[in-house]
């Protein structure tokens, strides 16, 4: 089974070597997803304007390795403060409407790095890629 980096123009982790996804077979895992605008290159400053571009950025990493929201399996969420969950849910239902589809989802408190306020990690199974 050959792996493939998912880059996406515009999203990046500094200078580190690191793509935003890997995708091995069908399993695509990835890197940190954060609120980084794609266009701009700046991180907003508030929660909720984060949690917006890495749902839309979620979206770009699926569509490059020939997914979609479907086929993830489990978000997983590093919070600087728990209160950010309650900003979460509105993006969540909004991506995954069905109550009785939707993929695992677990929130953790992190100290992350400045400006960065929230981080997401996906794991999803691309069946067709």
């Amino acid at each position: 089974m050959t792996r493939r980096s998912i880059e996406i123009p515009g999203l990046h982790h500094g200078r580190a070597p690191i793509p935003q996804a890997s995708l091995v077979g069908p399993l695509l895992t990835s890197s940190g997803i954060n609120g980084l605008d794609p266009d701009s290159g700046a991180v907003p400053e508030t929660v909720d304007a984060q949690v917006a571009l890495i749902f839309s950025n979620i979206g770009r990493i699926l569509d490059k390795a020939g997914g979609t929201t479907d086929d993830i399996a489990k978000l997983t969420f590093f919070v600087r403060d728990r209160a950010a969950r309650a900003v979460i849910d509105p993006h969540w239902v909004a991506m995954f409407p069905d109550e009785v589809s939707r993929p695992a989802r677990h929130t953790l408190e992190y100290p992350l790095a400045d400006p960065l306020l929230i981080q997401c990690e996906l794991i999803a199974y691309v069946g067709d890629a």
